[in-house]
């Protein structure tokens, strides 16, 4: 068994590694990629940007055994680096690497460390600078069919999974399918460990633990005939409670609790096939309610639903839309972010209004709606702004399209039971004439139900189209939902 000895120094750096061999490997050009794909995707995620592990990989056949790891002062690492001919210090090659996209994200980890982890052979030929690069001398190659994998971490559990990946996902290509050769890693108080830990670990799950949360009986057959579909050897455990026993594999690193277990049982059955129900406990506001009932209605009229950023600039929510700023309308975000986002909407017609001027080749007309929140300065509440529910639809085309959006009104006061009555009547509502700045002058008009100003709808002025670069006539309606609660 190769044996990799692990020196006092690189406690101070990266504590911990775990080596594995494939012997008899055969690469063609998409297992090799995939080979290093693999690698890449693993030091993006479980590895954290190779901050908690890293891994290396080496032809064996370049190398003789036993390896030491090693922590040393910069100055004294000296070897030529992958996919380079020139010999660096490991201090040189911090500097050298600040240039190279890939690899300069990485020097912080142990660029200010006084000293740097390194791998070595018998020959004191130099295997990996980890976690920034590995030595030239032992790269593998498509020729390679011996394989040495190494991966030091600051997180051994980390660095357990990963190995376990690596060589259990690509053990499949050795001369002997699925063998893998263990190496021995002696740390420096004498303590032996033999990686890589392949061994599976058990788990019990009670039958009503997964059929409870799934919301599906199933017998205990059943769900062990699901888990194996699922790649998780599973049996009935004992008398009395029912409960499968599930024996984890060293592939599903994933599972770590019976819900992962239950998971995969409801993946195995199929979401789509979970009967869907309505929870006793679950008693939808009737402001959700309604506004699905009109989201739904005004799909029915030909209107593609949007949804925009509840913030947006101060310029667009006031000045590109004609209004002038009271300062008791708007809430003023304190800190923003960037200037697209320094106020709270007041109206949904920015943010709709941008959206046509960002799809203005899009084939007209444009129909779109969005039912959504904005909030107001209300000095009545305790944290001195309300929400209110608005309704906003908007017509651009070759025409105004003025009649179509009209009819809209007519229809959603149709369906809510509000019936069209003269003016001065408080029974249901009617139109007066409005004199608001975004809109055309004298095709505007202002809905008035129950005594109250409820919404407006009208023919977009043109200066507010120009100031959201949108060449077609427009015409938009925004109404308040709340006001029929």
């Amino acid at each position: 068994m190769l044996k990799m000895h692990v020196k006092k120094e690189t406690s101070l750096i990266r504590p911990f590694l775990v080596c594995a061999v494939l012997r008899g490997i055969t690469f063609d050009e998409a297992s090799y990629n995939s080979f290093i794909d693999l690698q890449d995707k693993l030091h993006q995620n479980i590895c954290r940007k190779r901050t908690l592990a890293a891994i290396g990989t080496h032809d064996l056949d370049t190398l003789q055994g036993p390896f030491t790891y090693e922590a040393l002062p910069p100055p004294e690492i000296n070897f030529v680096p992958l996919k380079q001919v020139k010999n660096f210090r490991a201090d040189e090659l911090m500097e050298f690497y600040k240039s190279d996209l890939k690899l300069k994200k990485f020097l912080h980890i142990i660029e200010n460390s006084s000293v740097y982890p390194v791998i070595y052979d018998r020959n004191r030929t130099v295997l990996s600078l980890p976690p920034i690069i590995n030595g030239a001398h032992s790269a593998i190659t498509l020729k390679t069919k011996n394989v040495f994998i190494e991966c030091t971490a600051t997180d051994l559990t980390k660095a357990k999974i990963v190995l376990n990946t690596m060589v259990t996902t690509f053990s499949t290509y050795c001369k002997r399918k699925f063998e893998v050769e263990p190496v021995e890693v002696i740390s420096f108080d004498g303590k032996s460990s033999v990686y890589p830990d392949l061994s599976e670990y058990n788990m019990e799950v009670p039958l009503s633990y997964i059929t409870g949360s799934i919301g599906v009986p199933l017998e205990v057959d059943e769900v062990t005939i699901l888990l194996k579909r699922m790649q998780l050897h599973a049996e009935k455990a004992g008398s009395g409670e029912a409960k499968i026993s599930v024996s984890v594999p060293p592939t599903r690193s994933d599972i770590l609790h019976p819900c992962d277990v239950m998971e995969d049982v409801a993946i195995a059955y199929g979401y789509n096939n979970i009967p869907k129900r309505t929870l006793s406990s679950l008693k939808p506001l009737p402001l959700n309610q309604l506004s699905d009932l009109i989201r739904y209605e005004i799909a029915m009229n030909g209107f593609t639903e949007v949804l925009t950023w509840i913030l947006c600039s101060k310029k667009e929510n006031f000045e590109m839309l004609n209004r002038k700023d009271d300062k008791s309308t708007a809430v003023i975000i304190g800190n923003p972010r960037s200037s697209d986002f320094e106020v709270v909407r007041t109206s949904l017609m920015p943010g709709m209004l941008k959206t046509v001027g960002h799809n203005k080749d899009h084939p007209k007309p444009i129909k779109i709606y969005e039912v959504g929140d904005v909030v107001l300065l209300d000095e009545k509440k305790d944290v001195g702004a309300s929400n209110r529910r608005l309704l906003g639809a908007l017509y651009c085309g070759a025409n105004s399209g003025f009649e179509l959006i009209h009819s809209l009104v007519d229809r959603i006061m149709e369906v809510m039971g509000t019936p069209f009555v003269p003016v001065g009547d408080k029974s249901g509502y009617f139109i007066e004439l409005s004199n608001e700045p975004e809109f055309l002058s004298g095709r505007q008009a202002k809905i008035i139900y129950k005594g109250g100003r409820i919404g407006i709808f009208g023919i977009v002025h043109p200066e507010v189209l120009n100031n959201f670069d949108i060449p077609d006539p427009c015409s938009f309606l925004e109404l308040d939902i709340e006001s029929f609660l």
